[in-house]
């Protein structure tokens, strides 16, 4: 099994929908002037599922990396058919795993901020201790 193509799933996911649209109002700005089918993608494609699942397909198609590389050998019997349902079942998995990472991201942000602002607070009364 190789996280490859979840990584890279994740980190666009990240990228797209978590850090372009804090960093200025360029981004925000194209976003708000795509056509209406673009726009209802990128609202639809938050869910890191559903983003996860077509990003595997076109990093698949991009790269020819797999998740599962038993995938890569379907069985004869399945004759033309047997390469879409090795995509579609590499890209369900691959989806699968960009949602794991993103619900761990999500699970230890809250706590890590935290903490931050803790420490944060801590230097800042220390700071003042020192200086009275």
């Amino acid at each position: 099994m190789s996280l490859t193509l979840a990584l890279l799933g994740l980190a666009l996911h990240t990228l797209i929908w978590e850090k372009l649209p804090d960093w200025g109002n360029w981004f925000n700005w194209i976003v708000k002037r795509l056509p209406k089918p673009l726009a209802y993608l990128y609202d639809a494609w938050r869910c890191p599922f559903c983003f996860g699942f077509w990003i595997a397909l076109a990093l698949h198609g991009i790269t020819g990396i797999s998740t599962l590389e038993s995938l890569t050998s379907m069985p004869q019997y399945l004759g033309v058919l047997g390469v879409p349902i090795a995509w579609f079942l590499d890209a369900l998995a691959t989806a699968l795993l960009i949602m794991f990472g993103n619900l761990c991201f999500s699970a230890i942000a809250v706590p890590a901020i935290k903490g931050h602002q803790m420490t944060q607070e801590f230097r800042k009364a220390m700071l003042e201790d020192e200086s009275a």
